[in-house]
């Protein structure tokens, strides 16, 4: 069949859709958090259509929709999945699959996300629950539009075995599809129509910003208890405390009840941790033991593929995600429970349901293996959502439109570096990612992580295997208590970020090259509008940092570095490097007022910050409960705080200010 070229229609504001045929299949944003938020969409700036209509095609070839859309010479693309190697994507061919991260970036990945990014300024979306293959420049068709140049391998020293094709691929099984353009006019504000087509970013409780911490597989409410009291002997700060499996009855598969030896009155562990502050997450994964009580109700509810010998309950039916809902909140979030971590969504081939397993919904199991962890992310959000209490927990496997769920991504996989790769990747894609830290070689290794995980969507140490805590060495125990005391300093500053997630679609965690497409660094990324992290990595001295256009200040003494591309840096161990943009604001919690916040300017340009703030609990900012207050510094160092928004008991009322830049 000849190729088709695409009819666009404008879904919303710099947002245009096109769909071959009529797709029966599941969309990825169907399962979005929320709708498209239109109003936010219609106060960004102005995009035309940003691609060569008449160079968007479509065919069907062997049962496949293919799709073609131009490409550039000098474009580079992100995205198309979480990726730990790599940043541009240009020259590979991704399978989008979900699964377990297998140590190459190919498209296997707990976030097969179909999106892609150009350095151009615009996004592509392929919205579909099914595995995608893209070509990413590197299908070279006999009928180019823009041929690359025939070498001679013997003669011409620039021979490449890829050359430089004008064109994205992609191809998907089955006859319809829907494809999604969102404008720019840079990458950063296409990044944001994505996220605010799939409802905005979410926000978290306050809490979830602050200390986790997971312990050891069979911990009993004893073990918790003394895990608790070491925590305050040692003096460091712990908001939420994660159990692993053997808080359940049964686990692998799961009855998602309490073990009745190690945990004999859960409510009273729940309200003695809750009065002094600390949440409880639970581990668990969807696969339901015979043991469980709900096996039954869910055993026609689920699919013809057992996991670790337990049910697959098809979660696309409102039935089963009544029965596990019901349980979950008359045993869990009844008695305090705050959140979850889901694991094991995302493979491995050899014991997940193969794609030709079947499921009462209709649905593929293909299809079912690219949206379960959304259909859990979706069922468990709301159910704190009922209650109006926010969630934040932990994910193994997620897809695009996930931005509004409170859940960040982890791995098994445990290489620093590549745990850096996939923070900056991440914003990208609408998702978060944790460089959660487990264990370590040697004292340095140890808090060079816990420097990198404060600086992270989630602060977390995961002891579930080897029992590690904070203090775990002692040689640099005060420097890892200074980490985590600077993270939760921070809070503020972090919190308004995530608001602008919600509101806004600006991803708080971010690659460089959403900061300037010319900066492709995959050890260095932006926190917030403000705040450049460069993590240091075991054995490392010194390292270089890249840093955007303008001039920038070392955040622990305010100086003005060096108005240059690439400095390079020497902290010491106990440093992690940041730096802050000219004329930026830096709002601070303080360690003797909660009241109080230390707003520090660096720098010595204008600059102004909004503070967000408001209950840090519950959904009502969503009915407009939440203050904003603009914090600014203009001329002569003439700082002012001016209340733009008072919905809300305030949180803040005292602002001491500091100018960190000498003049």
């Amino acid at each position: 069949m000849a190729a088709t070229r695409l009819t666009w229609r404008e879904m919303a504001a710099g947002v245009w859709c096109a769909e071959v045929a009529e797709q029966s299949s599941p969309r990825l944003l169907d399962l979005a958090a929320g709708p498209p938020a239109r109003e936010a969409l219609a106060t960004m700036p102005a995009a035309g259509f940003p691609l060569a209509g008449e160079r968007t095609v479509s065919e069907q070839i062997a049962g496949r929709v293919v799709l073609r859309f131009p490409l550039r010479p000098d474009e580079r693309l992100y995205g198309l999945g979480l990726q730990f190697r790599t940043l541009d994507a240009r020259n590979s061919v991704r399978g989008l699959r979900m699964d377990h991260y297998g140590g190459q970036d190919n498209g296997r990945t707990h976030a097969p996300c179909p999106l892609y990014v150009s350095s151009g300024g615009y996004a592509v979306l392929v919205d579909a629950a099914r595995t995608v293959t893209v070509h990413a420049g590197t299908a070279v068709r006999l009928d180019s539009t823009h041929p690359p140049r025939v070498l001679d391998r013997n003669r011409d020293a620039d021979w490449t075995p890829n050359p430089v094709s004008d064109a994205v691929e992609i191809a998907l099984s089955g006859p319809s599809v829907r494809v999604l353009v969102f404008g720019g006019p840079t990458p950063l504000d296409a990044v944001r129509r994505y996220v605010l087509y799939s409802g905005g970013g979410c926000l978290p409780p306050r809490w979830g910003l602050g200390f986790w911490h997971r312990v050891p597989l069979k911990f009993s409410d004893a073990d918790v208890r003394r895990e608790v009291a070491d925590f305050r002997e040692h003096g460091f700060p712990l908001e939420v405390l994660g159990l692993e499996p053997g808080w359940q009855s049964h686990s692998y598969p799961c009855t998602y009840q309490w073990d009745p030896e190690r945990y004999p009155e859960p409510e009273t562990l729940c309200r003695e941790l809750l009065a002094q502050g600390i949440r409880l997450n639970l581990w668990e994964n969807p696969y339901v033991s015979p043991e469980a009580e709900i096996h039954d109700a869910l055993r026609p509810l689920a699919g013809s593929h057992a996991v670790w010998c337990g049910l697959v309950p098809d979660y696309a039916l409102p039935e089963a995600r009544e029965v596990l809902g019901r349980q979950h909140d008359r045993e869990h979030l009844a008695i305090g429970v705050s959140g979850y971590k889901i694991d094991e969504v995302d493979g491995i081939d050899a014991w997940l349901w193969p794609d030709h397993a079947t499921f009462p919904s209709g649905h593929t199991g293909e299809e079912v293996r690219q949206t379960y962890g959304l259909w859990l992310q979706k069922l468990l959000t709301e159910l704190f959502r009922r209650r109006n209490r926010r969630t934040y927990g932990l994910v193994r496997g997620t897809n695009a439109g996930a931005a509004g769920y409170p859940y960040v991504v982890y791995s098994d996989c445990y290489d620093h570096r590549e745990f850096i790769a996939g923070l900056c990747n991440s914003g990208f894609l609408g998702v978060l990612w944790t460089p959660e830290v487990r264990g370590a070689g040697s004292a340095e290794e140890w808090l060079r992580r816990i420097q990198s995980v404060c600086f992270s969507p989630l602060a977390m140490i995961n002891a579930w295997a080897d029992g590690t805590k904070p203090w775990s060495f002692p040689e640099v125990e005060h420097a890892v208590r200074e980490a985590i005391g600077l993270r939760r300093r921070l809070l503020p500053y972090l919190y308004s970020a995530f608001a602008r997630y919600h509101f806004d679609g600006t991803p708080p965690f971010r690659a460089m090259a959403l900061e300037d497409p010319a900066l492709e660094a995959l050890d260095q990324y932006m926190m917030g509008d403000s705040l450049l992290v460069a993590p240091m990595f075991a054995g490392q001295q010194s390292r270089q940092v890249l840093l955007p256009p303008g001039r920038w200040a070392d955040f622990y003494n305010g100086e003005l570095v060096a108005d240059a591309a690439e400095v390079t840096v020497t902290p010491g161990l106990e440093r992690i490097p940041l730096f802050v943009r000219d004329g930026g604001i830096l709002p601070l919690a303080t360690d003797d007022d909660p009241t109080a916040l230390e707003v520090r300017h660096y720098g010595r340009g204008e600059g102004t910050f909004v503070l967000y703030d408001d209950d840090g609990e519950t959904y009502d900012y969503e009915q407009g409960a939440y203050n904003l207050t603009e914090l600014r510094v203009t001329g002569d160092r003439d700082a002012t705080t001016v209340p733009v928004r008072q919905s809300a008991p305030a949180t803040y009322r005292r602002f001491e200010w500091r100018f960190m830049t000498q003049t």
